[in-house]
């Protein structure tokens, strides 16, 4: 049908290289960080399954609180990561 190809709402954002690498930086090292977390459960789960039964805390056994924690760590650092991404915007970008 003619007439309905109307375009991009918004003119298209203009991404910075230098901030685009330094938001590909904090990524890497927060991915790492849960990596490590991560990494420790995998551990445990693998070659120390008893410890895993033991039951530190409100009668939840470690599996189960590790678990909730990796889960909101991982909210966590999302968060942290959105936070910091947010910086200094480039004097070239489009803003509203």
């Amino acid at each position: 049908m003619a007439g309905l190809d109307h375009g991009p709402l918004h003119p298209k954002e203009i991404e910075d290289p230098e901030i685009a690498a330094r938001n590909a930086r904090y990524g890497m090292v927060l991915f790492l960080i849960y990596l490590a977390f991560y990494s420790g459960f995998v551990v445990l789960n693998a070659f120390f399954p008893v410890q895993m039964e033991s039951t530190p805390a409100l009668g939840l056994n470690l599996a189960i609180l590790y678990g909730f924690a990796l889960i909101i760590a991982a909210m966590v650092l999302a968060l942290l990561y959105s936070w910091q991404c947010r910086g200094q915007l480039s004097s070239n970008s489009v803003r509203d």
